[in-house]
């Protein structure tokens, strides 16, 4: 008789991870911001420090409201809440500036780049 093999995977968080994700949110970031009429990003550091405030957003409203922010995987709900965080990190990250309809259509761009990038940037 066969034994089956029941342990379940659990996802350790460390320092490894935690850069991949950082180096994938501010990769997907980039393309975003530079494939977005009306969002910009004026430096690298504003670009890494807008990845990690987006990331530190997005963790807080899955914390508080138990929903993701994700353009595609939460359909509307995740759409305007990715839309409203990236529209949102412009007022805690200098060099980066985003419009209305910028956030709108990054948060579609940004869905599509994350979708097609290996790793979860949001």
């Amino acid at each position: 008789m066969a034994e089956e093999n029941n342990t379940v995977r659990t996802e350790q968080f460390g320092i490894g991870h935690l850069i991949i994700r950082l180096v994938v949110g501010a990769i997907v970031l980039g393309i975003t911001a530079a494939l977005t009429p009306g969002f910009t990003i004026d430096s690298l550091w504003s670009l890494i420090v807008g990845a990690i405030v987006l990331a530190a957003i997005d963790y807080a409203v899955l914390k508080i409201f138990n929903v993701s922010a994700s353009p595609f995987g939460r359909g509307i709900t995740g759409f305007i809440l990715a839309a409203a965080i990236i529209y949102i990190t412009q007022f805690f990250v200098a060099g980066f500036s985003v419009t209305f309809w910028g956030a709108l259509i990054g948060a579609l761009v940004y869905g599509i780049i994350d979708a097609v990038i290996p790793g979860k940037a949001m």
